[in-house]
């Protein structure tokens, strides 16, 4: 199976299944000397990690991080980054209903169909068990691009139907850890907590978007024309599981508008090269502009829930499914700091990308 590695200079590979005995990764290319900060790392960790609270799954996992290389002293050696999260709640016996049954929107029958082997425990590794050893690799990214100045917030901007009305740049974003929501709207978080609630006893599910914005980050990072820097966001962002849609800076409201609405205009400013408005999300030409990156990440909703539901079993007869097992009714809170690890994966990568090709 090919696709489990990501990135150029800073490059990741995850390992494991979600009833697997663990799941890990490795990193490749972090440079030596970085001061590892531990904590930093498992608190990211202990925000995707199932089980927080009652608007999640009930699976309980510790996601305690275990350092198998890449460390001495308190600092990365420049040699392959090892780390390890072990699996201790699983109950495998829960899909033994599914072995010989497609669970609708879910990737069962497409890895039948493309491996013509599956583990129908949990997806194996379609399932979202394995973002965990991305959010590990993230937070060592994030750690690298702080000591350059660049911070990485993302929030969940709407479930469902609940939208969040006020502009990023309107919102005190240190209060997204105020909820279980991950929401700094209080007023949204409100709503969005109670439809989650809602629709938890109903044995069904819902969708929801999360905003990320970039700061800090320098003018100058990404590379035309097949890698662009927007365009490696995309990509990470589609390779979370459940994603369905990616939007940067005005996105699709700019298809609707004129040049003379959404061009961002330059001035310079405090002595540098700035736009007096970003509709373009701070990416130009696929280079990084300056400015603040921002963009939006959409979810559907989680496709196995308690309901009964029509499909097929492997022999093509019809039947029909209600799941057992325990999954999030919304993945977005729990998503948020999983979209926070993949943007961090590909500013490093770049970041590092444009110090080798000064050197």
């Amino acid at each position: 199976m090919a696709g489990n590695s990501f990135g150029e200079v800073f490059r990741i590979t995850t390992f494991g299944e979600s009833h697997g005995p663990a799941i890990g990764v490795v990193i490749d290319g972090c440079p030596a000397g970085l001061a590892f900060d531990f904590d930093f790392i498992q608190q990211q960790l202990d925000r995707r990690r199932p089980g927080q609270s009652a608007l999640s799954t009930d699976r309980k996992e510790s996601d305690a991080l275990e350092v198998l290389s890449g460390v001495f002293e308190g600092k990365t050696t420049g040699t392959p980054l090892a780390m390890l999260l072990r699996n201790s709640d699983q109950r495998s016996a829960d899909y033994d209903a599914l072995k010989e049954v497609y669970r609708p929107s879910h990737a069962d029958f497409t890895y039948q169909a493309r491996y013509g082997h599956r583990d129908h425990r949990g997806g194996g590794r379609s399932s979202a068990r394995e973002t965990a050893a991305r959010v590990a690799a993230g937070a060592v990214a994030q750690l690298l691009l702080r000591s350059a100045g660049v911070e990485i917030k993302a929030y969940v901007s709407a479930v469902g139907p609940i939208q969040v009305q006020q502009a990023y740049a309107e919102l005190d974003l240190t209060r997204t850890e105020d909820n279980l929501v991950r929401c700094p709207d209080a007023a949204s978080a409100a709503e969005m907590e109670a439809l989650i609630t809602q629709l938890k006893g109903e044995g069904d599910s819902v969708g929801g978007v999360i905003t990320a914005v970039v700061t800090g980050l320098p003018a100058g990072l990404g590379d035309p024309v097949f890698d662009k820097l927007e365009a490696d966001l995309a990509k990470a962002m589609l390779n979370i599981n459940a994603v369905k849609g990616f939007e940067i800076g005005s996105g699709f409201a700019a298809a609707a508008g004129r040049g003379s609405e959404f061009n961002d205009a330059f001035e310079l400013r405090d002595g540098r090269v700035r736009t007096q408005s970003n509709h373009s999300g701070g990416i130009q030409g696929g280079i990084s502009n300056g400015e603040d990156i921002y963009f939006r990440v959409a979810f559907k909703p989680v496709a196995t829930i308690g309901k009964a539901q029509q499909t097929v079993n492997t022999a093509g007869a019809a039947t029909e499914l209600q799941a057992k097992g325990r999954h999030d009714p919304c993945v977005v809170p729990r998503a948020v700091p999983i979209v926070e690890a993949m943007t961090a994966l590909v500013l490093a990568d770049h970041w590092l990308r444009s110090r080798m090709a000064k050197l």
